[in-house]
């Protein structure tokens, strides 16, 4: 049990890094000032687990309950806002133009995967272990839920309706990781959906996998 919390509290702690990264760096590119980078930061980060606890009648959310994910948030963003203050000039590099949509990919991936699973253990752990629709929502939403609404307070089509495999992949990382929980236990389900997440976001950007969407004819 020990080391199931300790794991937890490890995957949750990354994912709310890599999150938190992910709003910051779109608020440093529309050029927001300090306090929009830690909001859009924070929001990205904990938003999803917002939305899951809301569902779940939770209150007050884990965010307010637990801030420890609020402050990494918090302080993420900070520091990257630092980094850029203080070299400006990184905003305007070929650096920044070649290396932003890989950066955001793999911290959006690294959340993705940690979070979706994090969704669906939460579920678990409120009894609903039996309940399947419910538990695969309550890990996409968490996934997701986040970068939705960065994107929207940003002002820029959401990641998740316009970039390669998202959603999708939340949703099959999150069925698989209700699968081995019933099989295997909390541990090999987080460790094992976490890594299909990711591989299928990778597999998805480096193949320019995307879902077939309707282009408006000449």
């Amino acid at each position: 049990m020990e080391l199931q919390l300790s794991l937890l509290f490890f995957v949750e702690a990354v994912g709310t890094i890599a999150f938190a990264s992910s709003g910051a760096m779109v608020a440093i590119k529309k050029q927001l000032d300090l306090l929009g980078v830690i909001v859009l930061g924070v929001t990205t980060a904990v938003g999803g687990g917002m939305m899951r606890d809301i569902i779940l009648g939770v209150t007050p959310p884990a965010a307010f309950s637990q801030p420890v994910y609020i402050l990494f948030s918090i302080l993420t963003s900070t520091l990257l806002f630092a980094i850029v203050y203080t070299n400006p000039e990184i905003l305007h590099s070929r650096i920044k133009n070649k290396y932003y949509d890989k950066i955001m990919l793999w911290c959006d991936t690294a959340g993705l995967g940690i979070f979706t699973v994090v969704g669906v253990n939460t579920g678990i752990s409120h009894g609903y272990v039996n309940y399947m629709f419910l538990l695969v929502f309550l890990g996409t939403i968490t996934g997701v839920g986040g970068g939705l609404l960065r994107d929207i307070m940003a002002g820029v089509p959401p990641y998740i309706l316009v970039k390669h495999i998202y959603a999708c992949a939340s949703i099959v990382g999150a069925i698989v990781c209700v699968v081995l929980y019933r099989n295997f236990g909390a541990v090999v389900s987080m460790i094992g959906a976490s890594a299909v997440v990711i591989l299928i976001r990778y597999l998805a950007a480096h193949y320019r996998w995307n879902l077939p969407k309707l282009t408006r004819s000449e």
